[in-house]
């Protein structure tokens, strides 16, 4: 599942709870059908399909093509040379501890 840095969701609940902003809107990420880019957009709703990810306030709403792209990615954001937030994508570390292995014992 995507996961979102203290930065990513402080940048998201900006974003959207802006002036003017729905009361539950959240980041939309979705997939451009002609494409291989990923769009946001703030959205009021989630789109059926979407998968809802709440963190501290903060909500992203993702496709279905975006959700399957960013399950193993880390959101993080930070500012460009203007001064505008943009948005990182990172690859989550594999658990190599081998504690991960789904065995009981």
């Amino acid at each position: 599942m995507l996961m979102l840095t203290p930065t990513a969701i402080e940048v998201v609940r900006n974003i959207t709870s802006a002036e003017g902003t729905p009361d539950n809107a959240g980041l939309r990420i979705f997939t451009d059908d002609e494409a291989d880019t990923l769009q946001l957009t703030v959205a009021a709703i989630p789109a059926e399909q979407d998968q809802v990810l709440s963190a501290e306030g903060s909500r992203i709403f993702l496709d279905q093509q975006a959700a399957a792209f960013l399950d193993d990615k880390i959101l993080d954001a930070g500012l460009d040379p203007n001064g505008q937030s943009t948005f990182v994508l990172a690859q989550q570390e594999q658990d190599t501890s081998g504690n991960g292995d789904g065995s009981h014992g």
